[in-house]
């Protein structure tokens, strides 16, 4: 392979995170790409030696140069329908990801993660089921390390992969020895023709794979032709082989059969985190992790930052931050596991860009559900439109405000925005910081 891409013209197009990691490993390898980003400035582009590559190109790209080039490795940010790389692959030149430049040079199990919601949970609680078993297992892909500089981690066992559906995109090759489809709910709409091309491209990380994990409760996540001869393993809420069991009138997760652990006993909540719970499980336990050690995280894990992440309990009242809600099946996800739990209101705050979904899917559970509901945002307006008690503010600080006023002893405060956050914020966490932030200022 080494020699290969030594023997090519390569571009990388899209300098972030994974782009930035994809020239260090070419420049490993004795490689001098082509460096291409829409932006003046991409942030870590001062990083790579000028005369280590073959050209730094910034601005609007130019589609003759990509032509020319052999194969080009593409950002998961940059859609593959943009006119440039459409004319390059008119052209003849291969269009790949950094997931598939990783699994041309990867020669160690994988197992990888996807779904419209929760694939960072599981990838984090699969990596650390597997390193409390004695397995140095390595978290990577759409979680923040990206998958070309984790290769490079020379005493890496196992990695564990989070991918989005851009990155499954431009992946063919990948093999891994367990595949997870979690969910699939309307996202990334503004990118994708239809849900069925939206579901498709989830489907993919069921290729060339021998455990196919799926959601019982979505047929969308069915494994179909894409899964070959794999073994389908389905994750269920009911009594399953992997679900919820009754033991003395107490409910169990049941992994492999067998209960494991009392659900009282997780330290994250809500059904949602216990279909989680028991994905991880069943790909960990694939990949060698022993039941002790899965019992074991699941007891200490407690979630991550962003995710229905407790900020504050103050006076009978809770806040919550899920600013990782960025679209529409998240924000129900969170709403149906913690309902339960609140003996008072649920209070919601919501809006933001809402990429193209249709959000009357949220109207059902916020009218059944949600006693006030507080909306911001490009998308804000559409939202308040699906409530009787919806109160529209400018920006979170006065959402934060506005709930405080409602909020009484036995409720809950719950940001789950149900949107993505770059109309108004940085990032999700940036968004989630300053929701946190408002809130603790409250009680000063």
């Amino acid at each position: 392979m080494q020699t290969n891409l030594n023997a090519k013209r390569i571009a990388v197009v899209g300098l972030g995170l994974s782009g930035l990691a994809t020239v260090r490993f070419l420049l490993a390898q004795g490689v001098k790409p082509v460096l291409m980003d829409s932006r003046s400035k991409p942030a870590g582009l001062e990083q790579i030696a000028a005369d280590k590559v073959d050209g730094i190109y910034l601005g609007e790209f130019d589609a003759n140069r990509l032509a020319q080039m052999d194969m080009i490795i593409v950002s998961p940010g940059l859609a593959l329908s943009h006119p440039a790389i459409r004319f390059a692959k008119a052209q003849g030149v291969e269009v790949i990801g950094d997931i598939e430049l990783f699994a041309r040079f990867n020669n160690k199990p994988v197992i990888a993660i996807t779904g419209s919601n929760g694939k960072s949970t599981v990838t984090t609680l699969v990596a650390e089921m597997l390193q409390q078993s004695g397995i140095k297992a390595v978290a990577a892909g759409n979680i923040g390390l990206p998958v070309l500089d984790a290769l490079r981690k020379q005493d890496a066992e196992v990695f564990v992969l989070e991918l989005s559906s851009f990155q499954l995109d431009t992946t063919s090759s990948l093999q891994s020895q367990a595949s997870c489809l979690l969910n699939v709910s309307a996202d990334h709409l503004d990118r994708y023709a239809d849900m069925a091309a939206y579901t498709a491209s989830k489907q993919r990380v069921y290729q060339q794979t021998t455990l196919a994990v799926y959601n019982q409760a979505d047929p969308l996540t069915y494994p179909g032709t894409t899964a070959g001869a794999a073994e389908p393993v389905a994750i269920s809420l009911a009594d399953a082989a992997y679900g919820i069991k009754q033991v003395k009138g107490q409910p169990w997760l049941n992994v492999a059969g067998e209960p494991l652990l009392p659900v009282s006993q997780l330290a994250i909540t809500g059904s949602h985190n216990q279909f989680n719970a028991l994905a991880a499980a069943a790909l960990a336990l694939h990949a060698g992790a022993s039941r002790q050690a899965i019992a074991r995280t699941l007891q200490q894990f407690n979630g991550l930052a962003h995710r229905c992440q407790l900020v504050l309990a103050n006076k009978g009242i809770r806040w919550v931050n899920d600013s990782k809600a960025t679209n529409i099946g998240a924000t129900l996800a969170a709403i149906a596991g913690l309902r339960p739990d609140i003996s008072g209101k649920l209070i919601l705050i919501a809006g933001g860009d809402a990429k193209g979904a249709d959000l009357s899917e949220l109207q059902p559970a916020l009218q059944r559900d949600v006693s006030h509901l507080i909306t911001l945002g490009r998308d804000g307006p559409a939202i308040a439109a699906l409530h009787p008690h919806a109160i529209q503010v400018k920006d979170l600080t006065a959402a934060v405000q506005q709930a405080a006023k409602l909020a009484q002893s036995g409720d809950m405060v719950l940001l789950s925005p149900a949107c993505a956050s770059l109309d108004m914020f940085k990032s999700y966490a940036e968004r989630g910081e300053l929701f946190a932030k408002a809130v603790k200022e409250l009680k000063a």
